[in-house]
């Protein structure tokens, strides 16, 4: 199983080399400096000087994320802000862990394509189109499934084991926009006339729904 995931993280990695999202690199390494306090399109670099082995490692996708949520799934990101050896590389990966009948609710990334690898059990995966077609297909442990760059999708767990999948990204911060949350919870807030005349339900409704999905108080 191991030799397997390495190999289909190596494709991950050569195939969204080719086809960055991303712009491409005009040096060897541009490792994020975040401590800069600079805003670019992406992170300053550090002085190369100061670049470890560390810049380049993560080994937080190696065990299954804790689920403490509502939906049933946890996305554990392995991104430019985990990795700063990322930096200009237009690559990164998630790893995203299901409870049974758990769900990545419905989602975009507004600056990239997605593919997922199944570490284990099965899911039901779909994308929308803007023409409003859903694509959709159940998945098992060892198959693909490619969800375009920027269209809303998502994945349900709906086996009686828990599920995991690896996702990679060909951007180094490919950025999620929840659907639900993003209109719900928002600040500042989506004027209730906004939500009610679009999903056409009333005040108290939309109301019910953003005290549901509010993020919980510690």
């Amino acid at each position: 199983m191991a030799a397997m995931v390495s190999a289909y993280f190596f494709v991950f990695l050569a195939l969204f080399g080719m086809v960055a999202s991303d712009p491409d690199h005009l040096q060897d390494l541009c490792v994020a400096n975040k401590a800069a306090g600079i805003k670019v399109n992406g992170f300053p670099c550090k002085e190369e000087a100061n670049v470890t082995e560390a810049d380049f490692f993560f080994s937080g996708l190696a065990n299954p994320g804790v689920i403490n949520n509502s939906v049933g799934s946890v996305v554990t990101g392995a991104n430019v802000e985990k990795i700063p050896g990322l930096n200009t590389l237009g690559v990164s990966l998630a790893r995203i862990d299901y409870e049974p009948g758990g769900l990545n609710p419905p989602h975009t990334h507004p600056r990239a394509t997605e593919i997922i690898f199944v570490l284990d059990g099965e899911l039901d995966v779909g994308f929308i189109t803007t023409s409003n077609k859903l694509i959709s297909k159940s998945v098992k442990k060892g198959d693909i499934f490619v969800f375009p760059k920027g269209l809303v999708h998502f994945q349900k767990n709906n086996g009686e084991k828990p599920a995991s999948v690896i996702a990679g990204f060909n951007s180094q911060l490919p950025g999620t926009q929840s659907i639900a949350a993003t209109l719900f919870t928002s600040t500042p807030p989506v004027p209730n006339n906004v939500l009610t005349k679009a999903f056409q339900i009333g005040t108290k409704e939309v109301d019910k729904i953003k005290n549901k999905l509010a993020p919980k108080k510690s």
